[in-house]
This record gives C-alpha cells, sequence and structure tokens, in this order.
C-alpha cells in the first residue's frame, strides 16, 4: 500500500505542471493580466489633435492587433491648415446702414484651407508590457493619401457711390487681380463675411499625409485606451496652396505646397 501511494504521488508530481497548462488556440492575442487571460483583436479610439499650423484636428482610428507589442490601423482625420502669417484683427464699429457689427478678419488671406487626410500605420511599444495603470512607451507612424479642401474667403469692403457723391456701401467680395487694390486696402476693410459665404465655389487639391510619434499608452493592454502622442507630421500637395495673397502690400505671405506640423494627440478608445 505505501508503495502504490508513493506512486500515485510521483505521478501527481510530474502530472500537474501539464494540468495547470492552459492550451489556447492559436491566432489570438492573450494578455495574462486578469482571470484566465484577457484576450483582445481588436482596437478603436477618437482622436483630438492640437498643432502649429492650425488649431485643432478630429481623427479616427480601427486597428488590429497583431501581437503584444504591434497593432495595425487605419486612421482618417478632418482639420485645418493656416498659414503662419495669419493673423486676426477687428474694427469696433457699427454700419448704421446695415446695423450689423464689424467681424473680425485676417489681412490678406486669400482661402480657407481644410484637410481631410486617410492612411496605414503601425503602432509599435518599446517598453515591456506595462502592468495596470503604468504607462507603456511606443512609436507609431503612418501615411496615407490627403483631399484638400480650398474655400474662398470673403472680405465685407467699403465700396464709395459709382455714382459719384460722399455715400458708400458694404459689399461681399472675394480676392481677385481686379479688387486686389481694394482688398489689400485696410482702411476699406469693415470685416470678414459669414462662414457660408463661399461654401458653394469649393475645390479640392490632391495630397499625401505622413506622420511619426512617440505613443504614451496608460494601460496598454486595458480594455478602454488612454494614451498621447508627440510628434511631426506633413503634408505635401502636387501645387502651391493660395492661403494668403502674394503682394509686396502684405510681407512674406509666400504660398507653399507643403506644411509641416508638430503636434500633441489626446486619443480615447476601447479594444476588444
Amino acid at each position: 500500500m505505501k508503495f502504490q501511494i508513493n506512486i500515485a504521488l510521483l505521478f501527481l508530481l510530474f502530472a500537474l505542471p501539464v494540468l495547470a497548462q492552459q492550451q489556447l488556440p492559436s491566432g489570438k492575442n492573450y494578455y495574462d493580466e486578469g482571470p484566465a487571460g484577457i484576450v483582445y483583436q481588436k482596437e478603436t479610439t477618437f482622436d483630438i489633435k492640437l498643432h502649429t499650423n492650425g488649431l485643432i484636428a478630429l481623427g479616427f482610428n480601427s486597428g488590429k492587433l497583431k501581437n503584444y507589442y504591434r497593432t495595425q490601423f487605419y486612421n482618417i482625420e478632418i482639420g485645418e491648415l493656416k498659414h503662419h502669417k495669419e493673423y486676426r484683427q477687428s474694427f469696433d464699429f457699427r454700419a448704421p446702414a446695415a446695423n450689423s457689427i464689424a467681424r473680425s478678419f485676417i489681412f490678406g488671406k486669400q482661402n480657407n484651407f481644410y484637410v481631410l487626410r486617410g492612411g496605414f500605420g503601425e503602432k509599435r511599444y518599446l517598453s515591456d508590457k506595462a502592468k495596470r495603470k503604468g504607462v507603456a512607451l511606443g512609436v507609431v507612424y503612418s501615411g496615407g493619401p490627403s483631399l484638400g479642401i480650398l474655400k474662398p474667403y470673403y472680405l465685407e469692403l467699403i465700396r464709395t457711390d459709382p455714382d459719384g457723391g460722399n455715400n458708400f456701401y458694404i459689399r461681399s467680395e472675394r480676392y481677385s487681380a481686379d479688387n486686389e487694390d481694394l482688398f489689400l486696402d485696410i482702411s476699406r476693410i469693415y470685416g470678414s463675411s459669414g462662414f457660408t459665404k463661399g461654401l458653394g465655389q469649393l475645390s479640392v487639391v490632391p495630397g499625401l499625409n505622413f506622420k511619426a510619434a512617440l505613443h504614451f499608452d496608460w494601460g496598454a493592454y486595458d480594455e478602454f485606451v488612454k494614451a498621447l502622442e508627440a510628434g511631426i507630421m506633413a503634408d505635401i500637395y502636387f501645387k502651391k496652396i493660395p492661403l494668403m495673397v502674394e503682394s509686396p502690400s502684405v510681407s512674406n505671405t509666400e504660398n507653399r505646397p507643403f506644411f509641416i506640423n508638430l503636434y500633441l494627440t489626446l486619443q480615447l478608445g476601447k479594444r476588444t
């Protein structure tokens, strides 16, 4: 009997490690945080981005987790790009005839420029798997096509009565070679027109975009995504983007076909 007991104990000693192993199917990502492991295959996030040549851009990302440290994703983003010489100013007066207060305006501005970016990218974590509430460090890079949207910028210009006399009237106008002298005469600018002015005259410019950033993820393998990115991005187009009027009356307003931005992004979302 004692011999049989010893044989049984010896069998259990060798069998327990085997029994303790969990046989898991391949093709999925398993993380040993939490009971029985957590399985994540997809990642969906929303971006709020602050950048230097503009203000805010909003984005959406859909990713697939390839392994512990690598995620491939598609993204789409919309924002606005501005010229570094854009400066908003205003005149504090009211037009008696129109009974309206002058809006602020940007002197020398020719077009608003909105950008719709698409791309494919990859995120790679450099540090070991973060424990709960830890921070994981990674790198992110992506690239893809862009669609730039030009909207004419309208000013409320003060014109004199063509029939003579001291009468004047205010007319909303976009820049052209014919009205350049008036458009760039700050004493004849009442203010900017409303945002809807020019929506029927949009034009598109194709281009490319590229991004590279450091990625800081709080709980990189938690269900909810909470991350920051700090990096650089480039927007490149196939012609110069006419944001400002190029004229001796407006110094240093050369337009370019490319934009380089530093950016900071807050990223929130969920893994499933």
